[in-house]
């Protein structure tokens, strides 16, 4: 009979160092011993029984594989695998490589396991620290400080990046989720609620091709430059009021959309003045190609219709707030936004503060001032 084992692992000094190694069994039944990479017993023992956890569920060798891989390999792989096209869009892929670039400099060699929250905290300081550099013929000229809202923008690619790591086993935990941001940042993503009326007023001062685009935005909640620019004639289905987006920004953005009333006769409106090309907005300028931006004309359409300046992509927000307003709940709010994360929904649905500006109306100042009921009176009625 062979022994039985009395623990399944140990955690024992070593001459000649302050530092404890620990001694277990894969689910194979072979010994392994490693440092702890700590001197505190308590740290050892609790770095023990994540070893012993990652080993029932199977994760050690992954586990152990994310301890020795460096930053600048999980960021290669990532630029492979989760940003190019089709994951991401080619803008979005190259957005990531431009940060990365950067991130590789102060994190390049550090252990994908090795990473905290202040190394993070350490790299945003200095990078706020630093000014712009644009290459010259005779090498690099210095410009004025870096903005926070690039230095912003690097944090949530790095952010992004240990969660797929995470989600993978490679790491227990994200670290960017300790880190302060350590100034305001001003220039963030925060949607304007475009109103009826004001979006009356844009449409007046719009012209028609405009007008169609603002109109099916606010009523599909489509994503401009990425599902309706691009958008061919085929694609649309008036006989059965729905819409099919073949490429978008996320896998849950490959769908169809209903269309509505309004959205129906936008549509066709624009099919009667976009020719006979396979393109719903065709461009002006290359005749086989579709329209790449309203930039230009959605500036002077403000301008004329006296409003202030504001994306034309807000507009989505406007048909995500829409919704919530007309008391859709916001888990089909989710869905018809195409939406993978329920997070993303508080992004582009202003509702939420409006519900709580509505309750504040109705607070009681004299609540503690009012004084108590009495009850009333009691007396015998006669019953015949």
């Amino acid at each position: 009979m062979p022994r039985a084992r009395k623990y399944d692992g140990v955690v024992y000094p070593r001459t000649g160092t302050s530092i404890w190694w620990i001694r277990y069994r894969d689910r194979n039944g072979v010994p392994r011993r490693e440092s702890s990479l700590t001197a505190d017993w308590q740290e050892a023992n609790k770095r023990l029984r994540e070893r012993l956890q990652s080993r029932d569920d199977n994760l050690l060798e992954i586990r152990r594989k994310g301890e020795t891989l460096t930053y600048e390999q999980w960021a290669d792989f990532f630029l492979d695998t989760y940003s190019k096209p089709p994951m991401r869009a080619a803008k979005t892929h190259e957005a990531n490589r431009r940060c990365i670039t950067h991130l590789k400099t102060a994190l390049g060699m550090s252990k994908l396991g090795d990473i905290t929250a202040d190394s993070i905290e350490s790299y945003l300081r200095d990078r706020l620290c630093q000014r712009v550099r644009v290459k010259v013929k005779i090498g690099y000229r210095q410009l004025g400080p870096i903005k926070s809202t690039t230095v912003h923008q690097e944090f949530r690619v790095l952010r992004r990046m240990l969660n797929v790591a995470v989600r993978k086993k490679l790491l227990l935990a994200n670290p960017c989720s300790g880190v302060e941001f350590p100034v305001a940042v001003k220039g963030l993503f925060r949607p304007h609620y475009v109103t009826w009326s004001e979006q009356q007023r844009i449409e007046s001062h719009a012209s028609e091709c405009l007008r169609n685009a603002v109109r099916i935005i606010t009523e599909t909640g489509l994503r401009v430059y990425k599902e309706l620019t691009p958008m061919r004639k085929d694609q649309v289905d008036i006989q059965n009021a729905v819409v099919w987006i073949p490429d978008s920004k996320t896998p849950n953005g490959v769908a169809e959309v209903p269309l509505t009333l309004l959205a129906i006769q936008a549509f066709r409106s624009q099919m009667a003045i976009a020719g006979e090309g396979p393109f719903l907005f065709p461009s002006d300028r290359n005749r086989s190609g579709h329209q790449t931006t309203f930039k230009t004309v959605w500036h002077k359409t403000l301008r004329r219709a006296k409003i202030p300046y504001f994306r034309i992509y807000d507009l989505r927000s406007t048909y995500a707030t829409s919704l919530s307003a007309g008391g859709v709940a916001d888990e089909w709010v989710t869905q018809l936004l195409r939406q993978g994360d329920a997070q993303v929904f508080k992004k582009y649905s202003q509702m939420k503060l409006q519900m709580k500006r509505e309750a504040l109306e109705k607070l009681n100042r004299r609540a503690n001032e009012m004084a108590p009921v009495s009850p009333a009176p009691m007396c015998t009625v006669m019953v015949q």
